[in-house]
């Protein structure tokens, strides 16, 4: 038999309640009377509070009148015959009464109960003086002190009962204020995203309009210029619109993350050329090197692939002006995504306190998002390399 919860299952709590309330009443009765009419009413009186007791929980009040009216039938049966029973055969309505106030929530039928225990009290002496002559079978003081310590029993059960409501109130109000302290949070975390979000549009935005602005009145001047400014105003004004866009659905995912649905497609590896043509357009060199079908991978893939390409680019510009640039984009034996990009010694000093230090880590974060890897060092000739590794399947498997 398992204990579940730390509590016995029913049937092994009701088996040890029976055991416990009858069986004594059983070993007692020898010592008291071991006549025929004294057993046959011990017996049938058992087995009917075998039946309510096994009911107690469904029918309360019920099972606590009829059990008790077992009793007063066997003590004047008995009586009546000139037997006499163990005085352990009170235990049952015990129990039964304990049961009462412990399940009887309802006053309509707790009352009534203990009324009819009553009457059938009443009806029990009656009977018991009209069918026994003797004294010794008379009921007296004997059943009185037998019958008065049973409010008592109610009274255990009535607290019982009180207290588990009381630990179930404590335990809803417990949960309320945890629901109510996760709700504060998310309104917390919400207001203080809305807040980066107002701070971001104010600072970030304007300032990013503002140079598409301007960026976008030098292409409208094109005709004044040489080509290699055309050449780097038109890239500059791509970078804009794109780093705009994305701006935009990134504030509109902090200010409401339900309804965050991107306004532009998510870049991928199809956009991978049009990302290495702005790295030549700013005077760089690159070279892409790809071996998978961009419609085979997916989405979150080819998102952190491109981002660990864009920071790698732009970390190659800042640090190592002029440097040449390797991309590679490869599926490996292992069902891995592999992205290296590798540049080489810079051929201009990088310009002073270029960089925050942050590329890096955020791109050390998105893999881990996806389980993957990112290895970053410098390599022996100078120059640096970075290499994220992603686990993957085909999208057309």
């Amino acid at each position: 038999m398992r204990v579940r919860d730390g509590r016995w299952p029913g049937w092994g709590a009701d088996a040890g309640l029976v055991v416990l309330t009858f069986v004594p009443a059983l070993l007692s009765q020898p010592y008291v009377d071991t006549s025929g009419p004294a057993w046959v009413s011990l017996m049938a009186y058992e087995a009917v509070g075998v039946v309510v007791l096994l009911l107690r929980r469904r029918l309360p009040a019920t099972a606590f009148v009829v059990g008790f009216g077992a009793l007063l039938a066997a003590l004047v049966g008995s009586a009546g015959q000139g037997a006499k029973l163990s005085p352990l055969v009170f235990l049952p309505p015990a129990v039964l009464l304990y049961n009462l106030g412990h399940h009887g929530a309802s006053r309509r039928r707790t009352v009534p109960a203990v009324f009819c225990a009553g009457v059938l009290s009443v009806a029990g002496l009656w009977l018991n003086r009209m069918t026994t002559d003797s004294g010794d079978f008379r009921g007296g003081l004997d059943v009185l002190a037998a019958l008065a310590p049973m409010p008592l029993a109610w009274a255990m059960g009535f607290a019982a009962r009180t207290r588990q409501e009381l630990l179930a109130a404590a335990e809803r109000r417990a949960a309320d204020a945890r629901r109510a302290q996760v709700l504060e949070a998310a309104q917390a975390t919400q207001r203080e995203r809305t807040r980066i979000a107002g701070e971001m549009h104010d600072v970030v935005a304007h300032s990013l309009t503002l140079l598409v602005v301007h960026a976008e009145t030098l292409r409208a001047r094109g005709g004044e210029l040489p080509d290699w400014a055309r050449a780097q105003v038109d890239g500059l004004a791509a970078a804009g619109r794109q780093s705009s866009g994305e701006l935009r659905d990134l504030l509109r995912m902090l200010r409401d993350p339900v309804d965050a649905v991107p306004l532009q497609p998510v870049p991928g590896l199809g956009e991978l050329d049009a990302l290495l043509a702005g790295h030549r357009a700013a005077d760089g060199t690159v070279e892409l090197t790809m071996d998978v079908a961009p419609r085979s991978v997916p989405g979150a893939i080819q998102l952190a692939v491109y981002r660990v390409v864009q920071e790698a680019l732009v970390n190659a510009r800042r640090h190592a002006p002029g440097a040449p640039v390797r991309v590679t984009v490869r599926d490996t034996d292992d069902g891995e995504l592999r992205c290296e990009i590798v540049n080489d010694r810079g051929m201009r000093r990088a310009a002073a306190g270029a960089g925050v230090g942050l590329g890096l880590v955020h791109m050390e974060k998105r893999m881990s998002a996806l389980g993957g890897e990112l290895t970053v060092g410098p390599t022996r000739d100078g120059g640096f390399r970075v290499a994220a590794t992603m686990p993957w399947e085909r999208a057309d498997a």
